[in-house]
């Protein structure tokens, strides 16, 4: 059985993996939580509590195991990334750098990351991996030149040792467990809360 560590279980993406994957029995799932509570999850759920910026914590948590599926940030939806670019910075360099050495230093073999096409410019045909330029949308730089800076760092660790990195380029995901107020929800779950209280038009 692979034993996988799911950072931010408790987020979007983490809380719908977490739920999908300890449906497979071949999976034993480590779920990491850090302010939020724990939610209903299966038994073979394990759950743990870190602060992901302590590199002692991380170190410990990623330790014997075989995947670690990193869907942890200080993260909101669009509106903070314009308004208060600066909150999605800092914490996610530092949780990253510490989660891809660690990756390293125990010898996890496959590491994943959620990344986003944040740091693509606008278009209006679907977009190709290559077709990223390095020129970011001057409102979207500060999450965009984090993305682009741990996936260099996740690129120089998958030059060191035997850990398979994967990156995850996601754009405008939604789903069951999406937040919609406002103020943190991502572009679809906004929408949709528009259109549920329009009276006429959306605005």
């Amino acid at each position: 059985m692979k034993r996988i560590l799911i950072c931010g279980a408790t987020g979007f993406i983490g809380k719908n993996l977490t739920l999908s994957l300890s449906k497979n029995k071949n999976y034993i799932v480590n779920a990491v939580r850090f302010s939020r509570k724990k939610y209903k999850a299966p038994k073979n759920v394990i759950w743990h509590k870190g602060d992901l910026r302590n590199p002692k914590i991380v170190e410990k948590l990623t330790k014997n195991m075989d995947i670690v599926i990193q869907a942890a940030a200080t993260t909101s939806g669009s509106k903070d990334i314009v308004s208060k670019p600066f909150i999605h910075v800092t914490d996610n360099a530092i949780i990253n750098s510490y989660l891809l050495r660690s990756c390293y230093n125990n010898k996890v073999k496959h590491f994943i990351f959620f990344s986003c096409t944040v740091m693509y410019p606008s278009s209006n045909k679907s977009t190709k991996e290559t077709d990223y330029t390095g020129k970011i949308i001057t409102k979207y730089k500060g999450a965009g030149e984090t993305k682009v800076y741990i996936e260099k760092i996740a690129n120089f660790y998958s030059m060191l040792g035997k850990t398979k990195h994967t990156i995850i380029r996601h754009s405008n995901i939604y789903g069951p467990h999406d937040k919609y107020d406002l103020e943190k929800s991502h572009v679809f779950g906004a929408t949709i809360t528009k259109v549920m209280n329009a009276k006429k038009e959306l605005n």
